[in-house]
């Protein structure tokens, strides 16, 4: 089975007070610019690949460093009864009896992945119930003056008889630690709670508080968070997506394009008043964009110490069938929503035959759309 397919790019530091500059894209693709990869055991040492490299060079250098580590700490429950019971709504959607039920011919699922992502192979006893699924990523570094942030998950995996697929973006800010901490950890977190098959709901949310604990405790100081945008399809059957912070995942469905994560932005007025609830102030300074406390970029994230009195953790959480009309799915950073509607997105891919070139093209056209911001990109495609 192939490990995690660990990357880096850099995005803004949501502290910065600097106003957004737009690049014309023809400079962006005069500059040669180098992706960067960071292997899971944390070796300090940072290899870095020209941006002619491709995803095949990268998923190379990352079969050579998917050394996994343990899960860190322990889980505290702090759920109110008013979030329990909004939970236990959430989680009724969700019958994990049918994600476990069997095929008649009880053909199995065969991981036979690409070193780019590749393909989960299916049996054919299988094929009946079940399409061939690619995934790919890709990624470029932006033009912000500041170390590698952000990392990408996209991992297939085996767990109690159930075929998952694993898919996130970890946009980081104001340095890296918090995004390399979640890469390694979260998922194992998300999948180690008791709850997980029953109430999936419920378990991404205390995963999600659980790992900010760990991380204000032990990772990060006062500065330093990161977004989440995370995704488990199980089976081929059901997606469960969570999310913090302005990452975005989408679903494309016979060529329509669906939303199933929210931006969380000071601007709008659901996040500023939860902020404003919590003692906190937004404001927008010159040339730039509304900031929880005129510090931060959006009103969710782990991390981020000294604003977490004003900012939560608590992502919200979706569960989508996927059927036969289900095409793609994708997860990306904010570099590429910047420059890009959803609907962009369903035009620029629709028809391209696999996940990873698929990431290629969305990237490219938000660097031709002039994003000097970092990208990065994971695209789930069903066959």
């Amino acid at each position: 089975m192939l490990g995690f397919l660990r990357t880096i790019a850099v995005r803004r530091t949501a502290a910065s007070m600097m106003p957004t500059i737009h690049f014309p894209a023809s400079l962006l693709f005069a500059f040669s610019q180098a992706c960067y990869l960071r292997g899971k055991s944390g070796d300090p040492d940072i290899i870095k690949i020209k941006r002619t490299s491709t995803p095949d060079d990268v998923a190379s250098v990352l079969l050579k460093e998917r050394e996994r580590q343990g899960v860190y700490g322990a889980g505290r429950e702090v759920n109110s009864t008013a979030e329990q019971e909004e939970e236990d709504a959430e989680n009724e959607d969700y019958d994990g009896d049918d994600t476990g039920a069997k095929d008649e011919d009880n053909g199995e699922v065969v991981d036979d992945p690409e070193e780019d992502g590749g393909d989960a192979e299916v049996s054919d006893g299988d094929q009946k119930q079940q399409r061939r699924v690619s995934y790919g990523f890709h990624l470029v570094e932006g033009k912000m003056k500041h170390g590698m942030e952000d990392y990408l998950v996209a991992e297939n995996r085996k767990m109690d008889g159930h075929n998952l697929g694993l898919y996130a973006i970890f946009d980081g800010h104001s340095g890296r630690e918090v995004a390399e901490y979640l890469q390694s950890h979260l998922f194992d977190n998300i999948l180690s709670e008791p709850d997980f098959w029953k109430n999936p709901v419920t378990a991404f949310k205390k995963a999600y508080r659980d790992t900010d604990g760990d991380i204000l405790e032990n990772v990060v100081g006062a500065r330093g968070g990161s977004t989440a945008v995370t995704a488990i399809l199980i089976d081929q059957k059901l997606l469960v997506v969570a999310n913090v912070g302005d990452s975005r995942a989408v679903l494309i469905q016979r060529g329509k394009v669906k939303q199933i994560t929210v931006d969380h932005e000071p601007e709008k007025k659901e996040e500023r008043d939860l902020v404003e609830s919590k003692g906190g102030f937004v404001i927008k300074m010159p040339g730039n964009v509304p900031r929880v406390d005129g510090q931060l970029a959006m009103t969710r994230a782990f991390g981020d110490a000294k604003l977490k009195d004003h900012i939560t953790v608590e992502p919200n959480v979706t569960i989508e069938k996927i059927d036969k009309d289900t095409d793609f799915i994708i997860l990306a950073s904010d570099g590429l929503w910047k420059v890009m509607s959803n609907e962009d997105i369903a035009e620029c891919i629709t028809g391209l035959e696999h996940g990873k070139k698929a990431a290629e093209e969305l990237i490219t056209e938000a660097l031709m759309r002039g994003s000097p911001d970092d990208i990065s990109c994971v695209v789930v495609r069903f066959h």
